[in-house]
C-alpha cells in the first residue's frame, strides 16, 4: 500500500512541475516577444525550446517512475516478531540439540520450548518438580552452552531460550 501512495504523490509532484513548466514557459515567451528583435531566428527562441524539452523530459521520468511504484511496486511483507517465534519455536527445530542432553536437560530444555522460548525459573521447578538446586543447576550448564539466558526478574529468574 504504501508504494502506491508513494506513486501518487510523485505523480502530483511531477504535475506540479509540469504547471512550473508552463507557467516559466509562458513568461519567457512574453519576454523573448518583447525584447527580441530578430523574430523567429532569434536565438533565444532555441533556448527556451530547449530548456522546455528538457523539462519535459524530466518531468516524464518523474511520471514514469511513479506509474511503476503505483502498479509494480513490490510491498515488503514485515513479518512480526511474534510470527518468528511461533515458526522457531517447535521441538522439531531442536531435535539436534535435544539429542546431546541428558534426560534432565532434556526436560528442562523441552518445557522452556513449551512455554514459548520463555518461563520463570520458578515455574521450571514446579513443572518439572525438580528442587531449586537441581533446576540451577541444569540451568546453568544450557546456559554454559549458549542455549539459554538468565534474567533476573524479582525474586526469581525469567529463563529465556536462545535462537
Amino acid at each position: 500500500m504504501r508504494n502506491r501512495v508513494v506513486g501518487f504523490l510523485i505523480i502530483f509532484v511531477a504535475l506540479l512541475m509540469g504547471f512550473i513548466i508552463y507557467a516559466f514557459n509562458r513568461a519567457m515567451t512574453e519576454i523573448v516577444n518583447a525584447s527580441c528583435e530578430h523574430g523567429s531566428t532569434c536565438p533565444m527562441w532555441g533556448t527556451i525550446d530547449f530548456q522546455t524539452n528538457v523539462s519535459i523530459a524530466i518531468m516524464s521520468f518523474v511520471i514514469i517512475i511513479g506509474l511503476y511504484l503505483i502498479f509494480f511496486g513490490k510491498e515488503e511483507k514485515n513479518i512480526s516478531k511474534v510470527e518468528i517465534q511461533d515458526i522457531s519455536l517447535k521441538k522439531e527445530n531442536y531435535e539436534e540439540i535435544l539429542k546431546v542432553l541428558t534426560d534432565e536437560e532434556k526436560t528442562i530444555f523441552e518445557s522452556i520450548i513449551d512455554s514459548n522460548g520463555t518461563i520463570f525459573q520458578s515455574a521450571l521447578t514446579e513443572k518439572t518438580k525438580y528442587n531449586k538446586v537441581k533446576v540451577s543447576r541444569i540451568l546453568d550448564k544450557l546456559e554454559g552452552r549458549g542455549l539459554i539466558e538468565r534474567r533476573r526478574h524479582g525474586m526469581t529468574n525469567v529463563v529465556i531460550l536462545k535462537h
